[in-house]
């Protein structure tokens, strides 16, 4: 038998074994159901409050990640930007410096081509001044050798018509003999009252062509400056010659002559061509065609050396300045050569400091494509921290629990409720 006491009026009373036993399955039933389903609600709240803290202890282990991701980044990018703005300012300092080099050497450059140039503009004004001066003085001597020249020549008109028949009175006087001899006979008539220092005879010296003209004449003053120096050519020509030569058929030997011997003027004293007018003024200036030429007729030749005499004595004083001038060893003649040297040196230096201006800028060139390739790098890592960031955006509770069936069914029950 067991006693059982009623708990809502407290009054005891017996039970047999069966009757127990089935009141005990009856309680325990519902007990048992009753616990059960406690201890399942409990269980559940608790799996429920589990669930969230994981996930919101996942969450801020995935916040914290994310903030010390961005400060990374952040510390990255002031690093790298840093780093970027040192080497940019060390790069301009560089190239600052190169700037003022550059501007250093420009200056010194033009300052030295001023000084070169002011020189070389004093060295010309004076050379100008001296030339005008020396044309000044030429010209008053060639005024006044016009107008001897213009008196002789007056005289020499006069004497026209009676040379005129020069030719017939020659065909009976001189052709027997020759006009060479003629003309040396004459010089030699007046050499010791108006040539006494004056050298005239034979050229009998062949030149490198194998050529020589007729006769030289050379005349100097006492300290062996030349006064003047003539390479005469004699031609001749009778009457019943078959071919008939022109003066002009014998100018290119003559000048030819004329150089090969140093000599200042070169003289054709021709027969030749006896009914042209033009040679038949008696002293024609040919040095349009060949420089420093006369053609003339046999009675002006003594007339000739003299006006070209004259004419050297006034040009003497400048002859004998310049040769005093090469004594003292001042070169003039070579003053365009040495301006030429210098010019030429000059460029060199110039071209030089233009060749290491441009390395040095193709130097900044490399430079900068250098900058610009750490910037490229730095962009790079700069889209892949982007991209990172990217990903860690895009992960989602839906993502973790993908491969994790048992956490998927504690959020989709926890989104149910």
């Amino acid at each position: 038998m067991h006693n059982i006491t009623c708990p809502h009026c407290g009054t005891a009373f017996q039970v047999n074994e069966t009757e127990y036993s089935q009141l005990l399955a009856q309680v325990r039933g519902s007990e048992f159901d009753k616990e059960v389903h406690e201890r399942l609600a409990r269980e559940t709240e608790l799996l429920k409050e589990k669930a969230q803290r994981n996930l919101e202890d996942r969450l801020a282990n995935k916040d914290r990640e994310i903030l010390e991701l961005q400060a990374s980044l952040e510390a990255l990018d002031v690093k790298k930007e840093l780093q970027f703005e040192k080497k940019l300012a060390e790069k301009d300092k560089a190239l600052a410096d190169l700037q003022s080099k550059l501007e250093k050497l420009s200056l010194e450059k033009d300052q030295e081509h001023q000084a070169v140039m002011s020189a070389l503009e004093k060295e010309r004004d004076a050379a100008q001044s001296a030339l005008l001066l020396q044309e000044q003085k030429q010209e008053l001597a060639l005024a006044t050798s016009r107008q001897e020249y213009e008196v002789q020549l007056k005289v020499a008109n006069e004497q026209v018509e009676f040379y005129k028949n020069f030719k017939a009175q020659q065909s009976t006087k001189a052709i027997g003999e020759s006009l060479e001899l003629y003309a040396e006979a004459e010089f030699n008539k007046v050499r010791h009252l108006a040539f006494p220092n004056a050298y005239f005879e034979k050229d009998n010296q062949l030149s490198d062509r194998g050529s020589k003209g007729d006769y030289i004449y050379r005349e100097s003053d006492e300290n062996g400056v030349e006064i003047l120096s003539i390479m005469f050519e004699m031609k001749n020509e009778a009457d019943d010659t078959v071919k008939k030569h022109k003066n002009e058929d014998f100018f290119k030997e003559l000048d030819k002559d004329r150089r090969e011997k140093n000599c200042e003027y070169a003289v054709l004293v021709s027969m030749l061509e006896s009914d042209n007018d033009y040679y038949n003024t008696g002293i024609v200036d040919v040095s349009h065609k060949y420089e420093k030429m006369y053609v003339v007729r046999p009675q002006f030749f003594i007339q000739l050396i003299g006006l070209l005499r004259n004419a050297a004595l006034n040009s003497l004083k400048y002859k004998q300045e310049l040769a005093l001038v090469k004594e003292q060893h001042i070169d003039i003649t070579h003053f365009e050569e040495d301006l030429e040297t210098f010019k030429t040196a000059f460029a060199k230096n110039y071209h030089s400091a233009s060749k290491n201006f441009q390395k040095a800028i193709e130097e900044i060139d490399k430079s900068i494509k250098r900058m610009e390739a750490v910037k490229a790098a730095l962009t790079t890592s700069e889209n892949q921290l982007r991209l990172a960031n990217n990903k860690l955006e895009d992960v989602s509770v839906k993502k973790l629990t993908r491969k994790n069936p048992t956490m998927r069914e504690k959020f989709e029950a926890l989104q149910e409720e």
